[in-house]
């Protein structure tokens, strides 16, 4: 007994035990007191600034007790610094949304929902406002902004909501009281101009009476369609000249004659108010208008029973 302490004393005088701290089976130092270490890693391992929601190690640290010469030193304060480095941060942060579309970014929830309330106050509680949680390890690409730009900045986007949707509704509005061919909705008028010559009318120029409406305009007037369709002509066509044919289904197709150019070609879909053609006075023309045709199921029709009345 009296032997093996000695041999206990010699080695606690030439050694002492210690911690090797590894990570991934790879030594990186080593530790006098492992639970003072992990003390230290933890309150160093915090992430200071805002929006932090959760710091973690990516991989934890393992620990094996070893005896080793007394000179050798521990190195805890570098070793903290180089786990430090293996942290993964979480941040969170919130979206104020105006009708599910991302207007603006806040910090926290207190700010996000105090926002909303300032917001509801000014009377905009029948707006559909939303708090979005959003999380992200990439603190780089957070850019929030202070109460009072966010609140100006969803005011703003409000207002223009408010218009697109007033401007939707004028729009249907329009669209509701303009008519319809064979369920055909036809939404635009496809020039401005003055009306020189009315359907069914005679003229020394034609050998029979008029098959469309002329609207004079200057050369170049770009020439809208009506309605959604297919172009089942651009060519130049006898009296016509450069005429466009489309076919809208349901038996209903337009024409529109003297065109100084065509932007479309046969096979084509359009839809209603792109621009086809521009006034001309190419064929049988004595100035620069646009020879408006409806046809059904093959037959014309007078375009003002439905356009320019």
């Amino acid at each position: 007994m009296v032997a093996f302490g000695l041999i206990i004393a010699i080695i606690l005088i030439k050694y002492k035990p210690i911690y090797q701290v590894s990570i991934s089976g790879e030594q990186l130092g080593y530790v006098q007191n492992k639970e003072a270490f992990e003390e230290s890693l933890k309150e160093n391992a915090i992430v200071e600034g805002k929006n932090v929601d959760n710091v973690v190690l990516k991989t934890n640290p393992e620990y094996e007790l070893k005896l080793v010469d007394r000179t050798l030193d521990t190195n805890e304060e570098e070793l903290v610094s180089e786990i430090k480095e293996d942290v993964v941060v979480t941040y969170k942060y919130y979206e104020i949304a105006v009708a599910n579309q991302t207007v603006e970014t806040v910090n926290t929830k207190e700010e996000a929902e105090e926002l909303v309330e300032q917001l509801k106050e000014n009377e905009l509680d029948n707006v559909d406002l939303s708090i979005i949680e959003k999380y992200t390890e990439e603190a780089e690409t957070i850019d929030t902004t202070s109460l009072e730009v966010a609140k100006s900045t969803i005011e703003e986007k409000v207002e223009q909501k408010a218009e697109e949707v007033q401007k939707q509704k004028e729009e249907q509005e329009r669209l509701d009281k303009m008519p319809s061919i064979n369920g055909i909705k036809l939404a635009v008028q496809p020039v401005s101009g003055v009306i020189t010559s009315r359907y069914g009318v005679s003229s020394r120029l034609r050998k029979s009476t008029h098959t469309g409406l002329d609207i004079a305009a200057s050369t170049g007037t770009p020439i809208k369609v009506i309605a959604d369709g297919t172009v089942t002509c651009a060519s130049y066509q006898g009296s016509y000249g450069k005429l466009v044919k489309i076919d809208h289904g349901n038996g209903l197709e337009t024409w529109y004659g003297h065109t100084s150019k065509m932007y479309v070609s046969v096979g084509q879909k359009v839809t209603a108010g792109d621009v086809i053609a521009a006034v001309g006075s190419t064929g049988n023309s004595t100035g620069p208008h646009l020879h408006l045709e409806i046809r059904i199921n093959g037959e014309h029709v007078n375009p003002q029973n439905y356009l320019y009345q």
